[in-house]
């Protein structure tokens, strides 16, 4: 089965009922991925498929279509993606399990809508689970990084 992740053409040896989480971690070797729940409600597995968030952890390799981006293709080289500063920024990861799929499901709604309102915010990032509550802080986070993004 042939793969595009991160932008890297990749072939696997894989069943197609295999979950694409176990895929990226087991075989490709990409462990920002994480496993949370295994039932698609926590958003810990979250990655891109074609610049839309999808949970890894429920979605076989059959239905893999196009381009997957993991929280390792979020930054561009060695310079930090802007939702990736501002969580710096604004100290957002406590024990920091969630923060991949944090951080993805961010990227996407930036990319849908630059100029989110904390309505906004809420409902995108409400599939996102984060166990410590740091959820101001993620908020405050992507507000600040729409207008970092905003700036160019």
């Amino acid at each position: 089965m042939d793969l595009t992740i991160n932008g890297k053409k990749i072939t696997i040896d894989a069943e197609p009922d295999m979950p694409l989480l176990w895929a990226i971690r087991d075989i490709v070797g990409l462990k920002g991925t994480k496993f949370g729940c295994g039932i698609a409600a926590c958003g810990a597995c979250t990655v891109l498929m074609n610049g839309e968030p999808i949970r890894s952890c429920s979605t076989p390799l059959s239905d893999v279509e196009g381009d997957i981006t993991t929280i390792e293709g979020i930054a561009a080289g060695d310079t930090l993606h802007a939702v990736q500063q501002a969580w710096l920024d604004h100290q957002v990861p406590q024990c920091g399990y969630c923060q991949s799929g944090q951080i993805v499901s961010a990227v996407s709604l930036l990319n849908a809508n630059p100029a989110p309102t904390n309505d906004d915010i809420d409902e995108h990032m409400a599939g996102n689970m984060c166990r410590c509550g740091t959820y101001v802080r993620i908020r405050a986070a992507i507000h600040d990084a729409a207008k970092q993004l905003a700036k160019g």
